[in-house]
């Protein structure tokens, strides 16, 4: 498959001016979606059912101005799943009833319903959107958003922007894949390993360029597992912004970028149009199991100064050299918050319950959706709402107040990487252990930067720690989870009541939000097993699994499971043989051994 960057931008205009932005009034940007199945084969290896907006795949680029009131009118049409939409980054101060992820703040759209998303967006950066239903968004419905500052400090240093999205792709739908994962056949919890990595959502990018011109390139990783290492050859990358937070310049060589992350950096083309240079996104295989011995790790596109010059493949590279996130340095100069008022420590591990599939824990829970909403329970349990009691035992949930300093520690005993969001925040990320350190040492407290990088996502290395500070001052219900979504869907995730009491003066929930839970049963009042009376009552909420009985492991369980399956095989062919009729020569051997021994 090959595709310019033109031919990826040009479609989307048109669609944009016509049928996904019918209306702009002043700075009202209003998107009506049909959310429904379509067609693809991006990588040219197979053609499989995407899930599409009006029919079309690959999404719109969404270019919003800082300012803008968004409104999406989304009508599920997809006939055989529900779904959701989560605008990646955005804060939602004020609209945390706008934020997404089913079962924290809202519940599934179930097909033929109708939902309204209603913000303002006062951020600007490069974002993504996608569906924050169970494993949904890898069968398609992602794509980018960048917000645009009429203020962006970096304004007048270059020519253009460049609009760029890596991402993994596989071939099978989400709904099977998930039900192999989660399974006692798979009791390592091996994620599925991608088909192939996409850029601009197909391989072979061409991207026209000028000589001697700088453009502005908005790097957004929409993948469901793998990181990507980034790199253009014969060019230097001027890092200016991270998950919509402007930074000093910081140049770089490569860049590595975790599903869900975002780059924005400067590039000054050469002086030389004689020649075109690749552009590659390479798969970080440290993530994966097991690499098939026909999987391309890497997708390659090209700057192209010259049509008629060739397009060479990739130099091979020794060894990755990714730049360090956490020596950047925000550009507004905002020094470390004071000391924590609330430290959150959370150990994450990954373990078998009692069905043999593989789960992931915080502080061995792993997360399971509660019956009602947990915005809705913040909303409804009044004096209540500020015990995290009322949340459930499953949820992971931290109660915040208002404007307190908060700590998350988080310990990884798991021997993968994993990056990890924070819905409704950008955080200070004041520290982060190497490999193999093991759990966070508050005597690394006097590491701690003066002016601390900010995003909205960070990767904990492996066996390793981080730890995030921000300030609860944007009242609401925030996910905390990893953005590998196999391990979401898995369970490692938590969940941040900030301010609930606050939240109750100010947000009222809109009547089709609360139309969507009761079109399929769901409760949108009490607590989170939907007791409205006795609100401390947990009975009739959603469990986890049971855990596996005492002395099992994952792999015994499995040994057991096929022993009693191979006993049940034996004892049929036993049963089988000694229901058949015996054979002249069988008969004639019986008689003769009673004739001998008697009977």
């Amino acid at each position: 498959m090959a595709l310019s960057l033109s031919s990826f931008l040009n479609p989307i205009a048109i669609l944009l001016s016509i049928w996904l932005v019918p209306t702009v009034v002043a700075d009202t940007v209003t998107f009506d979606w049909d959310i429904g199945w379509t067609r693809a084969n991006p990588d040219g290896l197979a053609e499989r059912p995407v899930i599409g907006i009006n029919g079309q795949w690959p999404l719109p680029l969404l270019n919003i101005t800082k300012g803008d009131r968004v409104i999406v009118n989304m009508n599920n049409k997809l006939g055989n799943e529900s779904t959701s939409m989560h605008f990646h980054g955005m804060f939602q101060n004020g609209t945390s009833d706008m934020d997404g992820p089913v079962g924290v703040t809202q519940c599934d759209v179930p097909p033929g319903s109708s939902f309204k998303l209603n913000f303002t967006i006062d951020q600007p950066g490069t974002y993504w959107y996608h569906s924050h239903s169970r494993g949904q968004y890898p069968d398609g419905l992602r794509g980018q958003l960048v917000v645009h500052d009429p203020e962006n400090p970096y304004l007048g240093q270059y020519d253009a922007e460049i609009p760029l999205t890596l991402s993994d792709w596989y071939h099978d739908e989400m709904p099977g894949l998930i039900a192999g994962f989660i399974s006692y056949k798979n009791p390592t919890g091996a994620e599925p390993v991608p088909k192939s990595a996409l850029m601009n959502d197909t391989q072979n990018l061409t991207v026209p360029v000028e000589p001697g011109k700088t453009y502005y390139f908005r790097l957004s990783n929409i993948g469901a597992f793998a990181g990507q290492y980034f790199w253009i050859e014969g060019h230097t990358m001027r890092i200016i912004e991270v998950d919509g937070v402007y930074t000093d310049p910081a140049e770089t060589d490569m860049i590595y970028i975790t599903a869900s992350q975002r780059y924005g950096f400067l590039v000054t083309m050469t002086t030389d149009s004689s020649a075109n240079f690749a552009m590659v996104g390479s798969m970080d295989t440290d993530l994966f199991d097991k690499v098939p011995a026909t999987l391309n790790t890497n997708v390659t596109g090209w700057l192209v100064y010259d049509n008629g010059a060739p397009k060479a493949a990739a130099a091979l590279l020794d060894e990755f050299t990714p730049f360090d996130d956490m020596t950047l340095r925000p550009q507004d100069g905002m020094e470390i918050l004071g000391d924590a008022d609330l430290t959150v420590t959370l150990d994450l591990s990954m373990n078998n319950l009692g069905d043999g599939a593989n789960y992931a824990f915080f502080n061995d829970i792993t997360y399971t959706r509660p019956v009602v909403p947990t915005l809705y329970s913040a909303l409804t349990t009044g004096a209540n709402a500020n015990d995290v009691a009322v949340y459930g035992e499953y949820t992971n949930s931290y109660v915040l107040q208002k404007d307190e300093i908060v700590d998350i520690v988080l310990n990884n005993a798991d021997k993968g990487k994993h990056p990890f969001h924070l819905h409704g925040h950008s955080f200070q990320a004041i520290y982060r252990g190497p490999d193999n350190e093991g759990s966070y040492n508050a005597t690394n407290e006097t590491a701690f930067p003066v002016t601390p990088m900010r995003r909205d996502v960070l990767m904990v290395r492996p066996l390793g720690s981080f730890v995030i500070r921000f300030k609860a001052d944007n009242p609401g219900v925030w996910f905390f989870h990893c953005h590998i979504d196999w391990h979401l869907v898995t369970g490692l995730a938590a969940t941040f009541i900030e301010a609930p009491l606050e939240l109750q003066k100010t947000l009222t929930i809109p009547e089709d939000h609360l139309e969507a839970c009761r079109a399929v049963g769901v409760p949108v009042a009490g607590n989170a097993a939907g007791n409205t009376v006795d609100v401390l009552n947990l009975e009739g909420q959603n469990k986890a699994v049971a855990p596996l009985p005492a002395g099992f492991t994952a792999r015994g369980i499995v040994a057991l499971v096929f022993s009693c399956i191979s006993a049940f095989l034996g004892m049929a062919v036993i049963a089988w043989y000694g229901a058949a009729p015996l054979s002249t020569a069988e008969l004639a051997s019986a008689k003769r051994f009673v004739a001998k021994h008697g009977g």
